[in-house]
């Protein structure tokens, strides 16, 4: 297997993977040989039924199907290991040439982590608080707002979020945009199946089209990877770090075994959950 790598600017990585028609046979010929073991053939017990019989009744290109559902794992993996590459997400797959008795030329687009200029985003943040304090109201100023007291003017978590994001500089991968719009999109039409809806009644109840809620989602999903990307590089810049003993101390507030089993099962996510709040709780204190 040999594979070229095209690096795009926005951090798409498109993978050009060349199968060679050796490999191809042999897992075509050892498919064909397990449809023979288990065929059913009239006339004969299963599985005994003569190879020139059993694919006289193959569909070859389903059998081929197969034969690139049992590759295409294998040859992916081995180029990103030799191309040396950080893939975020799952890739899309184009099967671009597959002749019998040539070499199967396969198309793999997947993306690395952005690049993230976080700016002076500590300044950006120390503006948002002297921006929060010059509307405390002091003795002898207009009338103070009703509901409004001094500590109420500490900048909210999404005060604090905007700040960063108008600091940071990003480019993202349009696929990984897609990927969160998409999964956005599933979950509205989730959403809508509960309440008996279809998505075309909720768009028509909300006042809106496809096109708008999907321009919508596109401007929640790249606010959304910006920030993600952005805490992680902060937590990164400052170290902050998660410890075993944070960890543990969540596990202990589970209430019952099966809740702590599932916590148990799932260390990394809450690392990567607490690493968050940690890097939160560090904008708040700037």
């Amino acid at each position: 297997m040999t594979s070229s790598l095209q690096r795009l600017p926005d951090g798409t990585l498109d993978l050009t993977l060349t199968i060679p028609w050796p490999d191809v046979a042999k897992t075509y010929e050892t498919a064909v040989a397990e449809t023979v073991k288990h065929a059913e053939v009239s006339g004969f017990r299963k599985g005994k039924a003569p190879r020139a019989v059993v694919e006289e009744q193959l569909d070859k290109t389903k059998v081929y199907e197969e034969v690139l559902k049992d590759l295409l794992p294998k040859v992916y993996n081995q180029a990103v290991s030799v191309q040396k590459l950080p893939p975020i997400i799952n890739p899309k797959i184009e099967l671009k040439e597959a002749n019998e008795g040539k070499d199967w030329i396969v198309r793999a687009v997947t993306c690395e982590k952005p690049a993230v200029t976080l700016g002076n985003y500590q300044q950006a943040i120390k503006d948002l608080k002297t921006a929060k304090q010059k509307k405390i109201w002091v003795p002898g100023s207009k009338a103070e707002p009703e509901g409004e007291k001094p500590e109420n003017k500490k900048p909210t978590l999404d005060e604090l979020l905007k700040a960063l994001f108008g600091a940071v500089t990003i480019s993202l991968p349009a696929m990984l945009v897609e990927h969160e719009v998409n999964r956005l999109l599933s979950d509205l039409i989730d959403q809508t199946k509960k309440l008996g809806l279809t998505v075309e009644q909720y768009l028509a109840s909300s006042g809106r089209t496809a096109e708008t809620i999907r321009h919508e989602y596109e401007e929640q999903a790249k606010r959304t990877l910006t920030l993600e990307f952005s805490l992680e590089e902060i937590a990164d810049k400052e170290g902050i770090l998660v410890s075993d003993d944070d960890i543990a101390k969540v596990i202990q507030t589970a209430k019952t075994d099966e809740e702590k089993k599932a916590l148990e099962s799932q260390r990394y996510y809450l690392a990567s959950v607490l690493r968050r709040q940690k890097t939160l709780d560090f904008l708040a204190s700037v």
